[in-house]
């Protein structure tokens, strides 16, 4: 799984999840997909976004619902 075009700044976009640093975050393009935009759509709103970040964007969203929180109880 390739995330590393994903990051996290606390002090950019209110510390959401980006593509490469750049003010467009993960949620941002799920949203314009989830909403059946096509991926040439979505390239051509955005020129700086390359393919690969779409694919990142996917990857992160999926590895992040798969991730299970444990919730710690006091002993």
């Amino acid at each position: 799984m390739d995330i590393d075009r994903i990051t996290l700044d606390p002090a950019q976009m209110g510390g959401k999840p980006c593509i490469r640093g750049l003010r467009v975050t993960v949620g941002t393009v799920l949203g314009l997909m989830a909403e059946g935009v096509s991926r040439e759509h979505i390239l051509a709103a955005y020129p700086y976004l390359e393919p690969e970040d779409l694919d990142a964007a996917l990857a992160y969203a999926s590895w992040r619902l798969e991730e299970r929180e444990e919730h710690l109880t006091a002993a």
